[in-house]
């Protein structure tokens, strides 16, 4: 039996490699980018559901966004609730994002050289089923 799990893994550590050496220049780690792009996308989310939403844990998220603030990518500001923590992307995340998204496009592209649009295709269709019953299963109520 293919252990298709063992081999996500060490595509993820690869990519983790990959995206640590090309965000170098842009000031951020190996996976700041997905706060990054989140919070680009969804201006003014809470700390805790942006934490769902990276499938991270609320201290992650708290120290990710910790040094992405002092870096001047974010900015967080007390909600009506003072106990929720808003988040808003700075004009330098905003100017970043394009730059992220051309790094993580080029990754992909690397990674599905020689397969053909169908392959292509049929993989990220594959990945995404599997995405969505993993995500499905942490997800859930016990």
């Amino acid at each position: 039996m293919p252990n298709f799990t063992r081999n996500l893994n060490i595509l993820a550590r690869c990519s983790a490699l990959y995206r640590g050496k090309a965000f170098e220049e842009l000031g951020i780690g190996a996976n700041q980018y997905s706060y990054i792009l989140r919070v680009c996308s969804n201006p003014g989310v809470s700390q805790d559901t942006l934490a769902k939403m990276l499938f991270v844990n609320k201290s992650n998220a708290a120290r990710q966004l910790a040094d992405l603030e002092k870096n001047g990518f974010v900015a967080r500001r007390q909600g009506e609730d003072k106990r929720v923590l808003l988040v808003y992307p700075t004009e330098k995340a905003i100017e970043t994002r394009p730059k992220i998204i051309a790094i993580l496009t080029n990754w992909n592209n690397y990674l599905t050289e020689g397969f053909s649009e169908e392959e292509t295709e049929k993989l990220n269709d594959m990945l995404g089923l599997i995405l969505e019953r993993a995500k499905a299963y942490v997800e859930r109520k016990d």
